[in-house]
């Protein structure tokens, strides 16, 4: 190769590098609607509340969502104690379904996800066994999609705590304030 083909190659090279990074650049990763979107999720149409009080109240720039639970895309809720009735997989699972919800009422509040600037404070409870230790472990399920779909802005303070039992038996019951733009 001469040195003027190679210096064609090069700057070829250093074109396609450059085109490159603009592409992956223009890849949405903090683009949380795309990023449901690459994660195969789709957004149910949000629940109405089943007693008297509103899913969000907006105050200022920080949007509090009422506590919500794993309702699954058939209508059926995940019920049972996390210890007894459930493994933590499923209560893990259940708490991510949770999160799919509250996924959709924020959608549903905001317009677009990509309102939302951080996700600040999770209240996880969990339906527990008298002898289970590990609602934390269960909560992941809920507080792993919210860095998946948000990355940094989806990191958050959080409780995660067991409860003797929680509405329906529900398994899981997560509520959470957002800050928003």
């Amino acid at each position: 190769m001469n040195k003027i083909s190679l210096i064609f190659l090069l700057i070829g090279f250093a074109l396609n590098s450059q085109n490159l990074k603009a592409q992956v650049e223009t890849i949405p990763s903090n683009n949380p609607e795309a990023r449901l979107k690459s994660l195969g999720i789709t957004l149910p149409t949000p629940s109405s509340p089943v007693a008297n009080y509103v899913q969000a109240v907006r105050t200022g720039n920080l949007l509090f969502l009422s506590g919500n639970g794993p309702l699954k895309s058939d209508g059926t809720l995940i019920t049972g104690k996390v210890g007894s009735d459930l493994t933590i997989e499923e209560g893990y699972e259940a708490a991510r379904i949770t999160a799919i919800n509250q996924l959709a009422i924020l959608k549903a509040e905001l317009g677009d996800l990509n309102r939302v600037k951080r996700i600040v404070k999770v209240l996880g409870m969990v339906n527990v066994a008298p002898d289970f230790v590990d609602p934390p472990k269960v909560i992941n399920g809920f507080s792993d999609l919210m860095v998946e779909v948000f990355g940094e802005r989806g990191k958050h303070a959080r409780s995660a705590v067991g409860m003797a039992s929680l509405p329906a038996g529900i398994a899981v019951e997560i509520e959470l304030i957002v800050e928003v733009e």
